[in-house]
């Protein structure tokens, strides 16, 4: 009986790549082991990982194997299980995160097995490439900058933001402050790497809310006391992500009542934004983000 189980499922593995081949260029299959229990789980690990034209993933409740086809020259099929782990689900190669597991129905949170977190991996691709294979490379290249960009104008707009609260210019950092919320709500989430999502995931909510109370008045001091918050997380972000110029990590012993506070900066020269003209040099360069 478990024999011919076996080759029934083959079969049906063999057809469904067949199929499958035939929707997606330049097309390959893999098979992995992925973790789940029900037929929400199926669901969920199927949409996370599936990409009109470009990935297609068939997972067996029964046998926790995830048939994988992709589009070599668009995809990896770790790009594709690391989808599948922001969803919640673990495979033998990566881990999801803790909280995201832990917000899982509970009829849907299996017994973890993988214990290595996840972490960025270079594509084999880019590791094997070569002059002959172009279009293979700026394919990869393309979707590296991708990544490396999602966050580039949450950062420009903060620092925008920064220097209008240094003039101490609410109608401008309100404004500013607004498309900062555009920049928040445009970041695709499924593009940014590994550890930058796992920040993302736990300050994006935060970042929003202050970035929107900032944008919501003209008050200065409401906006520098918002500020302070989105600052701190705002570096908990970048501390782990790709900037195009050196970052500095700046404190004001005077602000938030003698409490002091930080700010981010793209000089070395310190303009405090908590104070403006009144004590414009106040504070001094804590670290240095490279």
């Amino acid at each position: 009986m478990k024999t011919s189980f076996k080759k029934i499922m083959m079969v049906t593995i063999m057809l469904l790549s067949i199929t499958i081949n035939a929707q997606i260029k330049n097309a390959k299959t893999e098979t992995f082991k992925v973790y789940g229990n029900c037929g929400m789980c199926k669901t969920t690990i199927e949409k996370s990982g599936n990409s009109k034209k470009t990935a297609k993933v068939d997972w067996n409740q029964e046998t926790q194997m995830a048939t994988i086809t992709y589009d070599t020259k668009k995809t990896t099929s770790d790009e594709i299980l690391k989808k599948i782990a922001l969803s919640g689900y673990d495979s033998d190669k990566f881990l999801a995160p803790d909280d995201v597991y832990n917000n899982l129905h509970g009829c849907c949170q299996y017994d973890r097995v993988a214990k290595t977190p996840v972490k960025e991996v270079k594509s084999e691709m880019a590791a094997t490439d070569n002059h002959s294979n172009h279009g293979n490379h700026e394919a990869l290249t393309e979707m590296n900058n991708q990544k490396e960009n999602q966050l580039k104008l949450v950062f420009d707009n903060y620092f925008k933001l920064k220097d209008a609260l240094i003039t101490s210019d609410g109608t401008a950092a309100a404004s500013q402050s607004s498309a900062l919320v555009t920049a928040i709500n445009s970041v695709q989430m499924d593009k940014l790497e590994m550890d930058v999502h796992m920040v993302w995931m736990k300050v994006v909510n935060l970042i929003k809310e202050d970035a929107e109370h900032i944008a919501d008045t003209k008050d200065i001091k409401h906006q520098r006391d918002h500020f302070m918050s989105l600052s701190k997380d705002i570096y908990s972000l970048l501390k782990v992500s790709k900037y195009d110029t050196t970052v500095y990590f700046q404190f004001c012993p005077m602000a938030n009542g003698g409490k002091g506070a930080n700010w981010l900066s793209k000089e070395n020269e310190i303009k405090n934004p908590y104070y403006g003209s009144m004590m414009l040099s106040c504070g001094k360069t804590v670290e240095t983000i490279k």
